[in-house]
């Protein structure tokens, strides 16, 4: 989502030029949380968008008003763009999810993810970064001998102490929140 909400322009270039020396890896179960998260943002976006839309139509009717023509004007005009960049959300999206699709390796769910989910509740406040969790770390340790960081901007659940010890314990060494920060340790490692 922060590639979606163009909160992190570095995420989508790390994609788009994906050095030979990194593998990425994702659980499958991260495309369907990024759609849902989309469909909440746009829900969001769309209640806003229908209040703003209630405000240009009440503005328009003020004829008494010296600044009501002004702002129809800006409301009008910002609806404009407020419609262009829930376009352009969806699109980067569209475009993250092509990308990760071409150019990552994806963990599938199975029995054992899911009953490990279950078993053991890491992160306690959102089940579905409980089981990417759990991907995560079923997935490190079948690939114990290689070289593992994590990257993901949800801090507020990755970023946990018992969640970090648990990836450290998987041979995953460093914890990266944002893209910038793990491209400038990657350009230290060569």
């Amino acid at each position: 989502m922060s590639i979606t909400t163009g909160r992190e322009a570095e995420a989508i270039m790390l994609l788009r030029d994906l050095s030979s020396s990194v593998q990425l890896v994702i659980p499958s179960i991260c495309y369907r949380s990024a759609l849902s998260a989309l469909e909440d943002e746009l829900k969001r976006q769309n209640s806003f968008k229908e209040q703003l839309s209630r405000q240009v139509s009440e503005t328009k009717r003020d004829v008494t008003s010296e600044y009501a023509t002004s702002l129809y004007f800006h409301l009008e005009e910002s609806l404009v763009y407020y419609r262009y960049r829930i376009d352009e959300i969806k699109f980067r999206l569209r475009e993250a999810i092509s990308l990760m699709s071409r150019n990552a390796e994806m963990i599938a769910l199975n029995p054992e993810i899911i009953e490990a989910s279950l078993n053991e509740t890491l992160i306690e406040k959102d089940p579905t970064d409980n089981l990417i969790l759990h991907c995560i770390l079923s997935h490190a340790r079948s690939h114990s001998t290689e070289s593992k960081v994590f990257l993901s901007g949800n801090v507020k659940e990755f970023g946990l102490s018992k969640v970090r010890d648990a990836l450290q314990e998987v041979g995953i060494t460093k914890y990266f929140s944002r893209t910038e920060d793990f491209l400038g340790w990657l350009q230290s490692q060569s």
